[in-house]
């Protein structure tokens, strides 16, 4: 089976031709650096890292490019309201969503570019815009003509007399329908020379020019949050397409963090930190709890839900630790499991996948227990295979879950076996009496012990 993904677009899922054999290209929209990154904002970075780490272990060359959209409206008045720069403030928390994408384990992106770095690309491209017609200026603004592209609506698949793009009617528009390419200097905000006069980006524009700049006219796959296809995406598209470039091959688009119901944002007071969370959970924990769902489902957060994702990553963690342990540092398999293979290639089918993944650690308990040291080192390589490719792999040094080289850990997790396998003998014998007192000899200690199909595993209650 080849990969296949849900495209926008087109409303089908497609089997994934890239536009050059080997190779695919991938473009992000990423932060828009005005506040704290909560989880709703990283979710999708997660998404398209996994999406990324499987096209890799498939074969591929992955360029992904990941924008940075450094001036807007928000960051104007948020800074305005700080008292600081606009530029220091889009800095500092552009460092703090650099800071979150690390700690949760995403690979740096191919290329993070800033809008502010590409106004020469942004002018050339309403130039081209204005040439062919689709575009127009109006007391130093520049307005994209929406009714002058047929197409226009199909990537949201709205019609064109029931759009709104929700910016109003600034001056000089010829039709409420148009969108803002370009916005006229005012007094106090930062500005660039064009031909039509200083003045500063719309959004819409700043990532048709960076994507093209980048990835060239055509490329593999646009991907960014399920709110973004109107009217950020069908905008991008409509006035590439104008331009001339073929843009995008595959849309994706995944789903949003909500709370009550309701998609997570400032504007609801409903966020959830990075930094706070991980006071709660360790990274690979909550990786886990966001790349777990299909990205295309919802999470609705709950502590009882991020505790669940916390207890069933620890068993993962604790079988391969066991492994390692016990036999030896299992390298990652080459290959992974077909079943496993399908759930990817599958639109990236992550339920499916960590089904596959705990069904390996099943058995490799069940190896565990009966002595068995080549099936247990086995399929801890091939549990180290598959969540390597979710970006979970607990050996991978300086990764989500570094565990490895922790001499005093090794030294405790002797002890602690040694008092399992006292109770798993009490417990053959029916002396429950013995393995009850063993067991609350561990939980007084902090070591909390779960018992499973597969045997008894040990974590840290504190861990």
């Amino acid at each position: 089976m080849s990969l296949s993904l849900l495209d926008t677009a087109t409303r089908e899922q497609r089997a994934f031709t890239p536009l050059r054999a080997g190779a695919v290209s991938i473009y992000v929209c990423g932060a828009t650096p005005q506040g704290l990154p909560h989880i709703g904002h990283v979710r999708s970075s997660l998404n398209y890292d996994v999406l990324r780490r499987w096209l890799m272990h498939s074969g591929y060359d992955v360029t992904l490019v990941r924008n940075v959209t450094d001036i807007d409206d928000k960051i104007l008045r948020k800074a305005q309201e700080a008292g600081r720069p606009w530029w220091e403030w889009a800095a500092t928390h552009e460092r703090a969503f650099t800071a979150a994408y690390d700690a949760l384990g995403c690979l740096p992106a191919s290329l993070e570019p800033r809008a502010t770095g590409h106004i020469t690309q942004m002018v050339e491209l309403m130039e081209r815009l204005i040439e062919r017609g689709h575009a127009y200026e109006a007391g130093g603004d520049v307005y994209f003509a929406v009714r002058t592209l047929p197409e226009y609506g199909s990537l949201s698949g709205q019609k064109v007399d029931d759009v709104h793009q929700g910016e109003g009617e600034p001056r000089g528009k010829r039709d409420p329908l148009d969108f803002t390419l370009w916005k006229a200097a005012k007094p106090g905000e930062p500005s660039w020379p064009t031909p039509w006069g200083h003045g500063r980006p719309g959004w819409h524009l700043e990532c048709s020019a960076m994507a093209t700049t980048y990835l060239g006219p055509e490329f593999d796959i646009h991907g960014g949050g399920l709110d973004l296809v109107f009217p950020h995406h069908e905008n991008e598209q409509a006035q590439s397409h104008a331009a001339g470039d073929p843009f995008a091959r595959y849309w994706l688009h995944n789903a949003w963090v909500t709370m009550g119901g309701e998609k997570m944002s400032k504007s609801l007071g409903n966020t959830l930190a990075v930094d706070n969370l991980l006071g709660r959970a360790r990274p690979a924990e909550l990786r886990y709890y966001l790349v777990g769902p299909h990205y295309r489902s919802n999470i609705e957060f709950s502590d009882a839900a991020l505790d669940e994702a916390v207890v069933a990553y620890r068993r993962i963690e604790s079988f391969v630790n066991r492994v390692r342990e016990r036999y030896g540092l299992p390298e990652p398999s080459a290959d992974v499991p077909a079943e496993f293979a399908a759930t990817m290639d599958d639109d990236l089918g992550t339920p499916g996948a960590l089904s596959v993944i705990h069904k390996l650690v099943r058995e490799g308990n069940t190896a565990l227990d009966a002595g068995d040291s080549v099936g247990a080192s086995r399929t801890a390589a091939c549990v180290r295979a598959t969540t390597g490719v979710l970006g979970l792999d607990p050996l991978v040094a300086g990764g989500p879950a570094d565990t490895s080289g922790d001499a005093a850990r090794q030294a405790l997790s002797g002890l602690v076996e040694t008092m399992l396998e006292r109770r798993r003998i009490a417990r053959a014998e029916r002396d429950f009496a013995t393995a009850d007192r063993l067991r609350d000899e561990l939980l007084a200690a902090g070591i909390a012990v779960e018992d499973g199909a597969g045997g008894s595993t040990w974590t840290l209650k504190d861990a």
